[in-house]
């Protein structure tokens, strides 16, 4: 039996009639939505009396008239209870859109049900008991410094990345940084002529840069532009990452035209054949702005990311952010400075670099009969080289498993024609999904 002596509960007590009426046609509705379930034991007609301002004879009279109602069950020495055989309301029930999709393969998140919840735990803990009392105030809106600095050490360690904690900036979300450029610049901007929809629908009048083998033909860069978006290490979503010429080519550009390069270092972490590439933005930190994300290596769900910045750019970005909503949790963010410190992010990522490689390999292993797989050097995803992509995607969604065309990811002005399928191996779902794939692939082939 459910107690609500000691809870608060909200009663509407407003509208026409006497108080009484009120009262007890509130109850009833609260009983018949199950906001107060069967089983519930009401408080005593003087503590609900007390607690809202009115006479308890009024109270009484309204326990006693739902009583009678059969709403409410009372008893002597059990108090007032809600009847047990007040049913809740049946839930909706929607027509199904389509096809259940019970495999998710598109290249959208980790695996999060490796999420490293007792080491983050010990993180939070450790963070909590350490943290000043100030940090549990509104924060500062270019982050805590305790992140700031543990990120300056370990993207120096492991990217390449120049950096010191008062020019990086800390954010909710990749997509959250790149609003703000968006905001502050909003200049013509190109952009890989492969990529994310975000990338392109952004920007205003954004122009698609060639990909090929190497990465983004950056030696095609245009003089009239002055922001570029590249993802280096890792292009996205074809996989090659950026030849060094082109990433010199990149830099010397920003520099003669006076503009930006926007890195986007997605998944820079997770490469498996050789050492993992570098950070373009340690040719030139004036000229390169580097944008990391939590997202792929734990979970989306912490909403943090950051933005190693040009020092002219560091007060005229936080300039933007007034809102706090606009803030990342500080709580978590001080969780993050320990689990980088402590050498957890370093012992996770490579848990997951190994399990993420096995994966890749039996996705090459399985589907080399039908189809040549290509971007499969780092990452969690892979690029499946196919004519057959439409109907790849149709019987896939058929069976209940949903993979991206690589055609989605083109820009609407590139004059490319490669087809395929764009396929994660980080997904949960994919264990359990490959060999129902591998049948749909043959079945298309």
């Amino acid at each position: 039996m459910e107690s609500w002596a000691n809870l608060d509960f909200h009663l509407d007590l407003s509208g026409p009639g006497g108080l009484r009426h009120r009262l007890t046609a509130s109850l009833r509705e609260a009983v018949r939505s199950a906001r107060l379930p069967p089983g519930t034991r009401l408080p005593a007609s003087r503590s609900l009396a007390a607690d809202l301002g009115i006479a308890r004879n009024t109270v009484a009279e309204a326990y006693a008239e739902l009583v009678a109602e059969g709403w409410l069950t009372a008893r002597q020495g059990s108090g007032t209870v809600v009847a047990q055989r007040v049913s809740p309301p049946a839930p909706v029930k929607r027509q199904a859109l389509g096809p259940d999709v019970r495999f998710d393969l598109t290249v959208s998140t980790p695996d999060i049900t490796e999420f490293p919840r007792t080491e983050w735990i010990r993180s939070t803990r450790r963070a909590l008991m350490a943290a000043p009392s100030e940090a549990f105030g509104p924060g500062d809106p270019q982050g805590r410094i305790e992140l700031r600095t543990a990120l300056a050490e370990y993207l120096a360690r492991a990217r390449g990345v120049r950096a010191d904690p008062e020019r990086i900036v800390v954010c909710s979300g990749f997509a959250d940084g790149i609003r703000m450029f968006n905001r502050l610049l909003k200049p013509p901007t190109v952009v890989e002529e492969y990529g994310l929809g975000f990338h392109q629908s952004l920007w205003k009048s954004t122009v698609p840069l060639k990909v090929d083998d190497h990465g983004a033909n950056t030696e095609q860069l245009p003089d009239d532009r002055r922001v570029c978006v590249l993802t280096p290490a890792h292009q996205f979503p074809l996989g090659g990452p950026l030849h060094p010429l082109r990433r010199a080519s990149a830099v010397e550009w920003a520099r003669r035209v006076g503009g930006l390069v926007l890195e986007d270092d997605y998944d820079g972490e997770f490469r498996y054949d050789r050492q993992p590439v570098g950070a373009v933005q340690g040719l030139d930190p004036e000229h390169v702005v580097y944008l990391g994300t939590s997202s792929k290596a734990l979970s989306p769900a912490l909403r943090i990311a950051w933005m190693v910045l040009p020092d002219r750019f560091v007060d005229p970005i936080l300039s933007l952010k007034t809102d706090r909503e606009q803030y990342s949790s500080m709580l978590d963010q001080l969780a993050l400075a320990d689990f980088l410190s402590s050498g957890a992010y370093d012992s996770h990522v490579r848990r997951m670099r190994f399990k993420y490689q096995r994966r890749r390999d039996r996705l090459v292993e399985a589907v080399s009969p039908y189809a040549s797989v290509s971007g499969i050097a780092a990452g969690m995803h892979a690029v499946l080289d196919t004519p057959y992509e439409a109907e790849i995607v149709q019987t896939a969604f058929e069976r209940g498993i949903e993979v991206s065309p690589l055609s989605g990811f083109r820009h609407e002005l590139s004059d490319d024609d490669r087809t395929g399928i764009v396929v994660s191996f980080g997904a949960p779902a994919f264990p359990r999904a490959l060999p129902l794939f591998t049948e749909v692939l043959a079945a298309c082939h």
